[in-house]
């Protein structure tokens, strides 16, 4: 019989060295975009495989994909009749742009009150660090007391383009009884809480060709219409001023939620979100308070336009290419290919006869549901009110995690999204950072999940 108390002991006994790790995998830079990253990317893959060495896993290996690797490790000495959990984290990060608005160095981690800045502090290093603290603390004060495999991957913030065909080509070696997806967060530092769905998500790239070339927008401005002015009619015209998507089609495969489905949401006031947010006025779909619109309804934003002069100063040219970034989040039961169809006959039905015009659909990714009911979830939920004194609340989280859906569709295994990120955080902006009370707490809950979920 596994006895908990020692390893809780050891991992309060080595705060320190938790925050050392965290630290020391914080100063790799392994932004998965940037191809001039590649070394960091490689650099972090094997830290994490030193880290499963030291802990003394087996099978071992940093596994090529096309693009980042993927680190695998095992522990399945618990034997057959122990469950199996398959932990899936990813070490890659954001871009740190705009760098002047960091207060310190984005891969210089800095302690700033009871928090750690740093570019994946919270998405996802201090998770990682965290499951991993957990383990050291087992193995340390006495054994696993169940099957472990572990899947690291370095694509996550690029829409895990290799994922798909890693977990197709190995499904016997991933097989699970559920996977562990500590890619998740809780609201507040005193409320913990268990996502239990996930929006999808669907990006395009619109690019739109007038004439050949840019041309002087004296001479020929009024004769030559402007892709850049057609391009912002034709977003600006996807969704109108009350939030409302305008796509053909768009809301026809939305799953409404049931009254007890809306009752357990977290009662988040418009002030909350304000706060979290940084600003002063909400927006959004009219009808559904913020906390819906935010977490159950499907969205349509601009990531990013480009057209013309661009540079300080002025250049009065009339550009012949515009381009916008797009992305929707969707929910149940929408389905990309379906979305995609949509935009394209929007398209077709607004964009005028001067623009030639094309779609990329660089990502996408399904809602995921997570069954409230089941073994996993009910010992998370045991864990954390164990940890926090308080029972945990059960979130929509209005983010995408692709792999959630992917393990569901290719291994048929339920994923539990297990983590301590908060809504402050700043994930993928300057000034990122981590709630270290709360990494510490996330240690004790893995360890008291793991030990809970054993003895199911």
């Amino acid at each position: 019989m596994f006895e908990i108390q020692p390893a809780l002991d050891y991992a309060q006994n080595n705060k320190d060295a938790a925050l050392e790790d965290l630290k020391a995998i914080l100063r790799i830079a392994s932004i998965s975009t940037l191809p001039e990253h590649e070394g960091d990317i490689k650099h972090a893959a094997e830290w994490l495989s030193g880290k499963l060495q030291d802990l003394g896993f087996d099978a071992i290996e940093i596994m090529p994909t096309a693009k980042h690797p993927i680190v695998y490790g095992e522990w399945l000495k618990a034997g057959p009749d122990s469950p199996t959990v398959l932990v899936y984290g990813h070490y890659d990060v954001q871009p740190v742009d705009p760098l002047d608005e960091w207060e310190s160095q984005p891969f210089e981690p800095e302690i700033r009150g009871d928090n750690l800045y740093a570019r994946g502090a919270s998405d996802m290093k201090g998770q990682l660090v965290a499951i991993l603290k957990a383990l050291e603390a087992m193995v340390h004060a006495s054994h696993l007391p169940l099957n472990l495999k572990f899947m690291f991957e370095g694509e996550e913030e690029i829409g895990s383009p290799s994922l798909p065909a890693f977990i197709e080509e190995h499904k016997d070696l991933l097989a699970a009884d559920v996977c562990l997806n500590t890619d998740a967060g809780i609201l507040t530092p005193d409320q913990p809480a268990l996502t239990i769905a996930l929006r999808g998500l669907t990006y395009f790239e619109i690019r739109l060709q007038g004439q050949n070339s840019d041309l002087h927008s004296g001479t020929f401005g009024g004769v030559i219409d402007n892709p850049a002015i057609v391009l912002c009619q034709l977003v600006a015209g996807m969704r109108d001023r009350h939030g409302k998507i305008l796509l053909p089609g768009f809301y026809d495969d939305v799953r409404d939620l049931t009254q007890e489905e809306r009752d357990i949401l977290p009662s988040l006031s418009d002030e909350w979100w304000l706060e979290s947010a940084g600003t002063q006025t909400l927006f959004g779909e009219d009808g559904y308070p913020a906390t819906e619109r935010a977490t159950t309804r499907p969205t349509l934003d601009i990531n990013g336009l480009l057209s013309g002069f661009t540079g300080e100063g002025s250049k009065t040219v009339l550009p012949a290419k515009a381009m916008a970034k797009v992305s929707m989040r969707l929910v149940p039961d929408q389905i990309p290919a379906r979305i995609h169809e949509s935009l394209i006959k929007y398209m077709e039905e607004n964009a005028p006869p001067t623009m030639t015009w094309e779609i990329e659909d660089l990502s996408s990714a399904t809602p995921a549901i997570i069954e409230r009911d089941s073994e996993a979830v009910r010992a998370a939920s045991q864990a954390l009110e164990t940890v926090w004194g308080i029972a945990p609340v059960y979130t929509r989280a209005g983010g995408t995690v692709p792999v959630v859906s992917l393990i569901k569709e290719i291994l048929g295994t339920d994923s539990l999204m297990l983590g301590f990120g908060l809504p402050n955080d700043n994930i993928h902006g300057p000034n990122e950072k981590q709630h270290l009370p709360s990494f510490y707490r996330g240690i004790e809950t893995f360890i008291h999940f793991i030990e809970t979920f054993s003895g199911i």
